[in-house]
């Protein structure tokens, strides 16, 4: 049987597994403020980054509650991998959001697959 993309997701606590996309965030912000949101995978337990073993891209997207579809705020690729300078997986953007929500994060390992994590964010 078929699987869906979603049940390919891996998730655990980012301190423990170097694949999960750590998100870095206030845990509140104004409405229509912008805010630096920070992902990054490797931030406890660094990832390999070379050639043969190395995250590939980050996404981050947003659910406001009560939403249904997520909406992409930022995508970052990575492509230098050796043989002597190496992308260190990080995502950097400055986000305003009209509600509160969820943030979340995805990442893919050439040899891990796809990794996620989530954090809420409220918005006054």
């Amino acid at each position: 049987m078929e699987k869906k993309l979603s049940e390919l997701f891996k998730s655990a606590d980012w301190k423990n597994e170097k694949h999960v996309p750590a998100i870095v965030a206030p845990a509140a912000a104004n409405a229509g403020e912008a805010v630096e949101v920070e992902v990054s995978v490797g931030k406890e337990i660094p990832h390999p980054n070379t050639v043969e073993h190395h995250i590939a891209w980050i996404a981050l997207y947003f659910v406001a509650e009560g939403g249904q579809l997520p909406v992409e705020l930022a995508r970052a690729e990575f492509g230098a991998h050796g043989p002597d300078v190496f992308a260190q997986p990080t995502l950097k953007a400055r986000v305003a959001l009209p509600k509160s929500g969820t943030l979340y994060a995805m990442s893919y390992c050439n040899l891990h697959g796809l990794w996620e994590s989530s954090a809420a964010i409220a918005v006054k």
